[in-house]
């Protein structure tokens, strides 16, 4: 079939705008994340005098760094629409953030939703694959503080040790407040057959649009940074017994991203715009940790449900175009979340001015050394 003048023209738009959005991109990474860290790098002698409130500037920056992030997904008319408990009435709590797979866009659309939830950006700890360690913002969440973990059975054991020491050391030390994990620990397009497989031969519900979810990092989160008194286990609560001021865990928060016609956005969509300005939406459900069991098979089955009604959910959206209502109510109440473009600018901004000013300092300090 011929090519007409104007979809030769539409193409043509398509792959300039992509190029131009992948050039500001790359010069986004290259003078925000070395100004991140060099900033750091400047106030370590106030990270020895007053720790708390070196943590409180990262925080800032860290915030700025995701806000840069959502910048590029919110100027392509990538936006979200937000369904369910309002988690603002919670942001200032610590909570866990358990959130359904679905694709790379899924960890911009969170950094994206949570940019107007109060502290919860910079003072959150995200559970990330570890090749996202090597990533250009790898240097960032090492940093910051996040955990990477490897997947696999071999690796199984290692890591759940691993993260429980992560926990022990940094949650607190860092005042950290909302964990956010993705349970099912993999794209649903890579853990679909493996999982309905597991389904079939335990007996268990066949899901198409979430798989079934993996129960160790929840564990361990739960163990270590519940108070005992909250879900009475008296091993939990590792971390709370060292910093007594701190309440311990106290909120689940179920998170759904549902995309429409189930077509996830992947980071290069969300980097090159080349996708048509897409509505997100994503339902939050908050539980209570003290109605979230301790015991690993009762955990199991609590987690299971979860993500059975993920299932539904997500069959109800992808069927009508928006969530169900909440039960015993007749419609469902929906937010539509916007960032400032003022602010945006202003951080887009000081990321740009900051990486001049470092490397006229640099330029500098070479002329004068040399």
């Amino acid at each position: 079939m011929a090519v007409t003048l104007e979809q030769a023209q539409r193409v043509g738009y398509t792959c300039l705008k992509a190029l131009l959005r992948f050039a500001f991109m790359v010069a986004n990474n290259l003078v925000a994340i070395p100004s991140y860290v060099l900033y750091l790098i400047a106030l370590q002698p106030l990270r020895i005098l007053d720790s708390k409130s070196f943590w409180y500037i990262e925080g800032v920056l860290f915030k700025w760094l995701l806000a840069m992030v959502s910048s590029w997904g919110w100027w392509a008319g990538y936006t979200v629409v937000e369904w369910g408990d309002d988690v603002k009435a919670v942001s200032e709590d610590e909570a866990m953030v358990l959130v359904n797979h679905q694709a790379t866009g899924d960890v911009c659309t969170l950094m994206m939703c949570l940019q107007d939830k109060g502290t919860v950006v910079r003072q959150m700890m995200w559970l990330m694959d570890h090749i996202f360690k090597y990533t250009n913002f790898g240097i960032v969440s090492l940093i910051h503080g996040d955990f990477f973990i490897r997947q696999g059975r071999t690796h199984r054991d290692q890591q759940l040790v691993l993260l429980k020491e992560h926990l022990e050391k940094y949650y607190r030390s860092r005042n950290r407040k909302w964990i956010v994990l993705f349970p099912e620990g993999g794209f649903l397009r890579k853990r679909r057959e493996t999982s309905q497989a597991f389904a079939k031969k335990n007996n268990l519900p066949f899901l198409k649009h979430v798989t079934l979810p993996r129960i160790g990092a929840t564990q361990v989160i739960l163990k270590t940074l519940v108070a005992p008194q909250e879900n009475g286990t008296p091993s939990g609560g590792d971390a709370v017994r060292k910093e007594s001021k701190s309440k311990g865990l106290q909120w689940v928060i179920d998170t759904t991203i549902a995309y429409p016609k189930a077509e996830p956005i992947d980071i290069q969509t969300w980097i090159l715009g080349y996708r048509q300005p897409t509505v997100t939406h994503v339902h939050y459900r908050i539980f209570p940790v003290k109605d979230v069991p301790a015991e690993p098979e009762a955990l199991t089955n609590w987690l299971y449900q979860r993500f059975i009604e993920k299932e539904d959910l997500l069959t109800h959206f992808y069927e009508t175009g928006a969530f169900p209502p909440p039960e015993g109510q007749t419609k469902a109440i929906s937010r539509e979340m916007t960032l400032s473009n003022l602010w945006l600018v202003a951080i887009q901004s000081f990321a740009f001015l900051s990486g001049g000013m470092w490397y006229c300092l640099f330029q500098y300090l070479y002329h004068c050394l040399f």
